[in-house]
């Protein structure tokens, strides 16, 4: 199954074609760290984390893991050991907090850009999250939260998402 990103604001899998935002800058082959774009191409999807202190699992297939207030994922681009990698948050190491106090998190399913031997400065902490009111993204493919549970529901560990 393929999750595909035809424009800036429809998330198409199967038959559903789902309202979403994308970075704030528009779509790239040429992915920066801070660069507000979304990287284009075909990309495997990680586990979907949630906060269990706020909504209950979610009906889906794929693997479920807890977010807690110890966990970020690193942005920082001196940390070769680290980036673009779940972390637990640390002061010596640039990351972006999993527990926010917005609702922005409450899901987020990690999109596999830069993600196997992360090269530095070229993209971090591209996932599909929430969104409340459409405003775009630092990079992100967001979703209301009714979609998302639709998304959920329909895919599984295997699926890929293809943007443009």
């Amino acid at each position: 199954m393929i999750i595909n990103i035809k424009d800036h604001s429809t998330l198409q899998v199967d038959d559903f074609k789902l309202k979403c935002v994308i970075g704030k800058k528009g779509f790239t082959r040429k992915k920066m760290e801070g660069d507000q774009k979304t990287p284009i191409g075909l990309f495997d999807i990680e586990n979907l984390y949630y906060r269990s202190d706020r909504i209950k699992k979610p009906n889906t297939r794929l693997r479920c893991i807890k977010i807690n207030k110890k966990m970020g994922w690193c942005d920082d681009i001196l940390s070769k050991k680290y980036y673009n990698k779940r972390i637990r948050v640390s002061k010596e190491v640039k990351h972006e907090k999993l527990f926010r106090k917005d609702h922005k998190y409450d899901f987020i399913l990690p999109i596999k850009y830069n993600f196997k031997k992360p090269l530095l400065g070229q993209g971090s902490c591209i996932f599909i999250h929430l969104t409340k009111n459409y405003k775009p993204t630092a990079g992100c493919i967001a979703l209301n939260e009714k979609d998302f549970l639709i998304l959920i529901k329909i895919i599984d560990r295997k699926t890929k998402i293809k943007i443009l």
